[in-house]
């Protein structure tokens, strides 16, 4: 990127636009804090109710692969992000030819394969889960025994707990295989887990970087339910080791965009890379409450070719996922709500839905974050919140 869009200016006659490839919950708080800024916004999705379409100045409904849906994104936008890792990387590589495109489609790629992804941590430095690639019959039988139990996972195409199949012996890996279709996978060990963690990363063009503090991450059936940044909810070693690999991930894939890399901290105190996304992640909302910068504006800086300064975290957070399972069924009255106004009385929290029409179990609908001055403060507070809405404690 030559020089850097700003906001409110024009560009070839037409006010400064930035393009997202995708129209879910992400796409939405891109576009909200491009809005914000000062730049019009386009989104390319097939969906017509796209939460991030209803809300942009143009919504182009097309296949991410449509070539005339392209042309109209690139004829439209002075840059492009994607709001998902599973935007195809040659649609990604065909707007690249035109604009600039953060991240990647390279990126993006590997980012797509877990066996990619995996031999790019390990070319940067980074420790990783034992695991095997199976692609074929012969490398299944070849498997060690050592690497069992373990976890089969698709290598493409799998997210939030989806394509993954717990095996403990030789058998129960070929029958879950055999389950997968006999797709490319990845098979990694079992190993003891302490808790998890992410770090999210900005990147410029110029090579500048900067990070958010570490998030404590807590998942269920695949699914992050609940995220606490505050100051020692992370040890300061494991820390600093999680930001200097995530930047590490970054510089090796001359990352340009937002990136967040999740780690596994193991009984011991070792710590391993679990998988990137190349985008804003669910672990990084509180971002938007807790923080001088929220991850959405980093990512529309680095978009744009704007300057980026380290974000400060002023406030101690938890974040509670929003899923359609805490939405209580239709009745004769007509569809009900979770108890907003009881949470809402409650210090120091923060609504965030999505715009999303109907909910169903395990469905993003939202988040809430909770801000205080003291981490105490705020698991009292979310607790509270956890109990109002039917989350369970933690």
């Amino acid at each position: 990127m030559s020089r850097a869009i700003l906001p409110g200016s024009l560009v070839n006659g037409q006010p400064a636009t930035l393009g997202v490839m995708g129209g879910g919950q992400l796409g939405r708080m891109f576009v909200h804090a491009a809005q914000a800024m000062g730049y019009f916004t386009a989104v390319l999705d097939p969906d017509a109710a796209s939460p991030a379409g209803r809300v942009s100045h143009h919504h182009i409904q097309t296949d991410y692969l449509d070539e005339q849906g392209l042309a109209q994104l690139m004829q439209r936008c002075a840059a492009i992000t994607t709001e998902f890792e599973n935007v195809p990387a040659p649609a990604l590589m065909t707007l690249g030819a035109h604009r600039p495109v953060a991240p990647a489609s390279d990126a993006v790629a590997i980012a797509q394969d877990r066996a990619a992804e995996k031999a790019h941590f390990v070319r940067c430095g980074v420790p990783v889960a034992p695991h095997a690639v199976i692609e074929t019959p012969a490398q299944l039988a070849a498997v060690s025994e050592d690497l069992l139990p373990g976890i089969l996972k698709t290598a493409r195409m799998g997210y939030d707990g989806k394509g993954q199949i717990r095996v403990k012996t030789r058998e129960a890996l070929a029958a879950a295989w055999s389950e997968l279709k006999g797709v490319p996978c990845v098979l990694e060990k079992m190993l003891p887990l302490q808790a998890e963690c992410s770090v999210i990363v900005a990147r410029g063009a110029d090579g500048q970087m900067v990070n958010f503090p570490v998030q404590l991450n807590l998942h269920r059936e695949g699914i992050l339910a609940v995220t606490s940044v505050y100051e020692g909810a992370v040890p300061d070693d494991v820390a600093a080791q999680a930001v200097a690999a995530t930047r590490a991930i970054a510089e090796g894939l001359n990352y340009v965009g937002v990136l967040c890399v999740e780690f596994f901290l193991l009984e011991g105190g070792q710590m391993v890379v679990n998988e990137m996304a190349p985008r804003p992640h669910n672990s990084g909302h509180y971002t938007m409450n807790a923080c001088d910068q929220s991850q959405f504006e980093l990512q529309v800086r680095t978009l744009a070719g704007l300057p980026l300064t380290q974000p400060r975290q002023h406030s101690s957070a938890i974040m509670l996922n929003l899923l359609g399972d805490l939405w209580p069924q239709e009745s004769v009255k007509g569809p009900s709500s979770p108890a907003w106004a009881a949470v809402l009385a409650l210090p120091g929290t923060h609504l965030h839905l999505y715009g999303k029409l109907s909910a169903r179990p395990g469905r993003k609908m939202g988040h809430l974050n909770i801000t205080g001055p003291t981490p105490e403060a705020v698991r009292a507070t979310a607790l509270q919140a956890a109990a109002l809405l039917g989350i369970e404690a933690f």
